[in-house]
């Protein structure tokens, strides 16, 4: 039997694709195993699917400058260390590397004990963790076609994995977890892990317009319920977890920011999307990029935050909706549909 370390932790985006490898790798015969952070999120995440859970040290990786980017920085040689000495204990034959800071520790130690790395960059420009990690990767794995450039001979265009239970959604449980009924299409709007405060309070603000056409769920995030709206045909929830499959099936299109991860499920699901990226202000960019080329390839629209306001949210709703069957139609011939089986292939490549 194979042994395959899966590594990647800080947010969401770094854990779910490799979550939905899981049941692949076990079904295709390999032993797997997880190296994360002590207190990551992904730690409960990854131990709630039974795989062996391992931790290293690490620092966060920064590109502005910090005090503490000196004590990160013994903390990811600490890191290292310990992942070689952990890597040569758990002798896997391949190492897939989701990103995040936890993986430059692991993909290093690796290196040293001669164990092949593929690695998988989410965004449309590698982040800063896997830059370090490229040069020691067999492979990169990418979700966006363009990022192939940037990566060179090793970059492969595979899509991102999606877990297996977002398919298997009931769009009836779905209308019932809303308390909706069948009269009228479901927008639902996703803001994140974390929520958006603008959207959440933009779309509140649109709400009498919106409702008069669809019934809407908001997945606002945690700590931003707003208990002041009530209205007949709006629902709200934190977030969602073993409902999520069913409130996505159930849902005619998405409002949502443009994270790699999100956007790549919309596209599996075929749902069309408005997408809102986070402002160049708020982040490095990726996600306007990432929204920027699911609008080149006829996945979806987008609406930039600075134009953001009831008038436009409201219009851009409407146009997706009128645009909805031109929409499906692109993502039908999209071959990212197929995430786990074209990873699943360059692990078996090299492993």
């Amino acid at each position: 039997m194979k042994t395959i370390v899966l590594t990647g932790g800080g947010t969401a985006g770094h854990v779910t694709p490799n979550l939905a490898l899981i049941p692949e790798l076990k079904k295709s015969g390999y032993n797997v195993l997880y190296i994360g952070t002590e207190n990551g999120m992904e730690r409960g995440l990854v131990e709630k699917t039974g795989v062996p859970y391992y931790f290293v040290s690490t620092g966060k990786l920064r590109r502005y400058m910090s005090k503490e980017n000196f004590t990160d920085a013994f903390k990811v040689v600490k890191g290292v260390f310990e992942a070689k000495k952990l890597i040569k204990r758990l002798k896997p034959d391949i190492v897939f590397s989701k990103g995040g800071f936890v993986a430059v520790p692991v993909i290093l130690g690796a290196k040293m004990n001669n164990v092949p790395v593929i690695a998988h960059e989410s965004d449309m420009t590698p982040g800063l963790a896997n830059k370090i990690a490229m040069p020691f990767a067999k492979k990169v794995c990418t979700t966006f076609p363009e990022t192939v450039k940037y990566i060179g001979k090793k970059g492969v265009n595979t899509g991102t994995p999606i877990r297996r239970e977002l398919f298997e959604g009931s769009r009836q449980k779905g209308l019932e977890i809303c308390g909706f009924d069948s009269t009228k299409p479901v927008l639902m709007m996703m803001g994140g892990s974390l929520g958006s405060q603008k959207i959440n309070k933009v779309l509140r603000q649109s709400l009498t317009d919106i409702l008069k056409k669809f019934r809407v769920v908001h997945i606002c995030g945690r700590g931003n319920i707003d208990t002041t709206v009530n209205m007949n045909g709006y629902r709200q929830f934190e977030y969602l977890t073993d409902e999520l499959a069913h409130v996505m099936a159930a849902a005619d299109m998405v409002v949502s920011r443009a994270g790699s991860n999100s956007i790549s499920e919309f596209l599996a699901l075929k749902k069309p999307a408005l997408l809102i990226p986070l402002s160049a202000r708020a982040s490095r960019g990726d996600q306007i990029l990432n929204a920027e080329s699911f609008e080149r390839q006829g996945y979806s629209i987008v609406l930039k935050e600075e134009d953001m306001t009831c008038e436009t949210l409201v219009s851009s709703i409407e146009r997706l909706y009128s645009s909805r069957k031109t929409l499906v139609e692109a993502m039908e011939g999209s071959p990212a549909l197929k995430g786990v089986e074209n990873v699943m292939n360059v692990i078996r490549q090299y492993s």
